[in-house]
């Protein structure tokens, strides 16, 4: 059944500058580039943006600079139907990563935190109301990881479900783990948290071994390969990928994650919601860009039709 709470985003609100060459240059070395573009990013913002493009009612809390930079971030938010009510201005600037690209597809990538690095925890407890309202709160660690910390003691003396994105890959905290109701990594991630590798035919494994650490459930991430989820009440299933040209995969794990937390609003159950994430990402491989690939309910619906 459909729920009225809206999915609560926590996390990062960056502006991708992408310059494209034949090469990365060299420390010292000016070339020509070849190609420029702006995108909006960062791993909050684009899990709201693919949550709300799917018809979840979606609130954002994070931080954005007192630069130009800053209204368009937000005036692209608003515009894919995310209320930014929790989103602060802070003096400064806003989060940016510098993106060189070259012609063979090798990429040099400096992310320049700005105002992400002021969602603090004070910042969750002025926006405490939204976190204690939400169906489900996601967050990744492009933010302090002090607060994810304390927005998991929110969500749990709140009864609310976390969904963490574990990514960039750091250190957490031991108990952190059986406050989160989903962790959801990818292979390198979950290699990273594991320390070991993980086999083509691991992924059963790789989640059991996640669970022991406290989590409700686990969602890996396998890229063309699909997905493996998995709950601490012993449901267990390898979802398939669906086959699909891909040309960008920018994004494609936000998309992933957005989805879920709509797909579990919007009524459905959450093997369901996986199976339906795991055709949204599909589709947004196929476009290039971050925000600007994530689809539609409609469009969903009708490649899932397609299947």
């Amino acid at each position: 059944m459909p729920s009225s709470k809206p999915v609560v985003v926590v996390g990062s609100i960056n502006m991708d500058l992408v310059a494209s060459a034949p090469h990365i240059p060299k420390p010292g070395e000016t070339i020509l580039g070849t190609d420029f573009q702006t995108h909006p990013g960062g791993k909050g913002a684009n899990q709201a943006v693919a949550a709300a493009r799917l018809g979840a009612s979606v609130q954002m809390i994070g931080q954005l600079g007192s630069d130009d930079i800053g209204k368009q971030l937000r005036g692209g938010l608003n515009m894919a139907g995310v209320d930014t009510t929790g989103v602060g201005t802070v003096q400064g600037t806003s989060g940016v990563a510098l993106i060189s690209v070259a012609a063979s597809g090798e990429n040099s990538i400096i992310v320049a935190q700005g105002a992400n690095l002021q969602v603090t925890p004070a910042h969750l407890d002025q926006h405490a109301a939204l976190i204690q309202k939400a169906g489900i709160v996601l967050a990744q660690l492009e933010i302090p990881l002090e607060t994810i910390t304390h927005l998991a003691d929110l969500c749990a003396q709140a009864n609310v479900p976390l969904m963490l994105d574990p990514a960039p890959a750091c250190k957490l905290p031991a108990e952190l783990y059986s406050k989160l109701a989903w962790i959801t990594p990818n292979e390198t991630e979950a290699a990273f948290y594991l320390g070991r590798a993980i086999p083509d035919n691991g992924a059963e494994d790789a989640a059991q071994q996640l669970m022991k650490k406290g989590t409700k459930g686990v969602i890996l991430k396998l890229g063309s390969r699909g997905s493996y989820f998995a709950q601490a009440n012993g449901s267990e299933v390898k979802i398939q990928a669906f086959k699909v040209n891909a040309i960008d995969t920018t994004a494609a794990g936000d998309c992933f994650n957005g989805a879920f937390a709509a797909a579990l609003m919007l009524g459905q159950s959450k093997l369901e919601a996986a199976m339906f994430a795991s055709a949204a990402s599909a589709i947004s491989v196929t476009r290039k860009g971050a925000q600007a690939s994530m689809p539609t309910m409609l469009e969903v619906q009708e490649f899932m039709g397609r299947e």
